[in-house]
């Protein structure tokens, strides 16, 4: 599972957005290829504006997260 999402940057050398009620949700993809593409396409629109960028998020990561057991989760265990 895989969401593709992005927006206006404060700065291109930072991963941090100008807006965050501005973020652009693509969509959600099954897959990583079909996430690449749409990712793909909306960075080329975009090609001319250093400040906005594209991302894939692998959301089936977190959602692995859930089922073991975190460095931090297991820090706070007694």
């Amino acid at each position: 599972l895989h969401l593709v999402f992005g927006g206006e940057l404060i700065d291109p050398a930072r991963n941090e957005f100008k807006n965050v009620d501005e973020i652009d949700i693509v969509v959600m993809f099954p897959n990583y290829e079909s996430a690449h593409k749409a990712w793909k396409a909306k960075s080329q629109a975009t090609v001319d504006d250093a400040h906005t960028r594209y991302f894939i998020a692998h959301l089936h990561r977190l959602r692995d997260e859930e089922n073991e057991a975190s460095a931090e989760g297991k820090a706070q265990k007694p």
